[in-house]
């Protein structure tokens, strides 16, 4: 899976603190909260979400060395239903969701996806499909837009098929093209998704040239966020100042090519700004991530933050996990921050950064972003920017995920 660009927007509507309550409601059972006096204050209501990720499987047929899935990949035997996916659409739209990534993994994975797709439609969210290409048939195609599908986001490695292949550990060049012509002859939007690392980073102009010859409507050039498996990888897949010197130009050049054509994103490399990145568009600001046992989080990543305790979907309702859970309202706002943050002019809009990155680079979620250049770690990002890079074909360290079957599993309800 790669991370939408959502954790490079900004945030509307950040609050600073959010109500508590006496006790955790189960999904099933009403909501407990705490009667104010008629004469306190009251507290602003946290935002509301208008996005969502719904990770529906952590099966794929790809093994991606930067995939932001975490290193414990859940079973498919564990996936939410069909049911308790369409019932968590439906209290998300309530929530004020209006936008759904459908992501994984990869989703056409999941047999009932096209009954996914249409509860998503009748909550009123608008559904994207993320997808490798694998095995998007145009009859399948045909059923999920019926579904209610409005668009697809196809995921490209590398311009060259065998470098392609080689990056996502099996052959997929094909597949992907076939996927963009079937989308293309279907009339749904296409946009294409490159993660960028050391290993195809000078084949930018290459793999722009991809959206118009596959008929792309946007293209977005997306820099590792280096979680999950990407973490893991990193020495690896970091490139070098240089080759993110040229890929700059090169994408000030193209945009102004494609101006008017093709939208083109560039979504900002972590570590080689010094500037905090506003994560997700502030901590449970703006969006939500389901992961496919029902995890509940702010961010794909959160779950990596230890004493977080990520409520599920099979145990309590959105409503509840998005106002009151301590997963979502630990990081919401400013009150938390410790200086140089807390006296920030900037406090309100990168909200100091990422909390998992600052997590897995100091050890302390609390930490400024080691990322911002006023961070009293952001040596540690300079040290790993600056390290060498490993030697030509030594990738012997290298992960890749190897993905979940369903083989000797059962399936999800409605799944064949």
């Amino acid at each position: 899976m790669t991370l939408p660009a959502a954790r490079t927007a900004t945030a509307t509507g950040a609050v600073t603190s959010a109500p508590t309550v006496t006790s955790a409601p189960t999904a099933t059972s009403a909501r407990t909260v705490p009667v104010a006096s008629t004469t306190d204050p009251q507290p602003a209501p946290p935002p509301r979400p208008w996005a969502l990720l719904a990770e529906l499987t952590h099966g794929c047929p790809l093994h991606c060395p930067y995939c932001s899935n975490p290193l414990e990949l859940t079973r498919r035997a564990a996936e939410l239903t069909t049911t308790q996916w369409a019932d968590a659409l439906h209290q998300a739209a309530d929530l004020g969701v209006v936008s759904a990534h459908l992501s994984g993994g990869e989703p056409l994975l999941r047999s009932d996806l096209e009954a996914i797709v249409a509860a998503a439609d009748r909550a009123g969210i608008h559904t994207q499909l993320v997808t490798s290409g694998v095995g998007l048939s145009r009859a399948r195609l045909d059923r999920l837009a019926d579904a209610g599908l409005r668009s697809v986001q196809l995921s490209v490695q590398h311009a060259d098929p065998g470098a392609n292949d080689r990056i996502a550990g099996r052959r997929s060049f094909a597949d992907k093209e076939r996927a963009a012509a079937v989308v293309r002859e279907a009339g749904l939007p296409l946009g294409l998704n490159v993660v960028l690392h050391r290993h195809n980073l000078d084949a930018l102009d290459d793999l722009i040239d991809l959206a118009p010859a596959w008929g792309a409507d946007r293209i977005e050039l997306a820099n590792t966020q280096f979680y999950g498996w990407a973490l893991r990888n990193r020495a690896e897949l970091l490139p070098s100042r240089e080759q993110l010197t040229r890929a700059r130009r090169t994408v000030t050049r193209r945009r102004a090519e494609l101006i008017g054509r093709i939208e083109l994103v560039w979504v900002v490399p972590d570590y080689f700004d010094g500037n905090a990145k506003p994560c997700m568009g502030g901590w449970g600001a703006i969006s939500l991530t389901i992961t496919p046992d029902g995890t509940t989080l702010p961010c794909p990543a959160a779950a990596s933050i230890p004493g977080l305790d990520p409520p599920n979907v099979r145990d309590h309702r959105l409503a509840w996990i998005w106002d009151h859970s301590n997963a979502f309202t630990r990081y919401r706002g400013t009150d938390w921050m410790r200086d140089p943050c807390r006296s920030c002019a900037l406090r309100e809009r990168d909200f100091g950064g990422c909390r998992c990155q600052a997590y897995a680079l100091t050890g302390d979620a609390t930490a400024t972003d080691p990322a911002c250049r006023l961070s009293p770690d952001h040596t540690l990002v300079d040290d790993l920017v600056d390290a060498p890079a490993p030697p030509e074909g030594a990738r012997g360290g290298l992960g890749h995920p190897r993905r979940p079957s369903r083989s000797a599993e059962t399936a999800p309800e409605g799944a064949a």
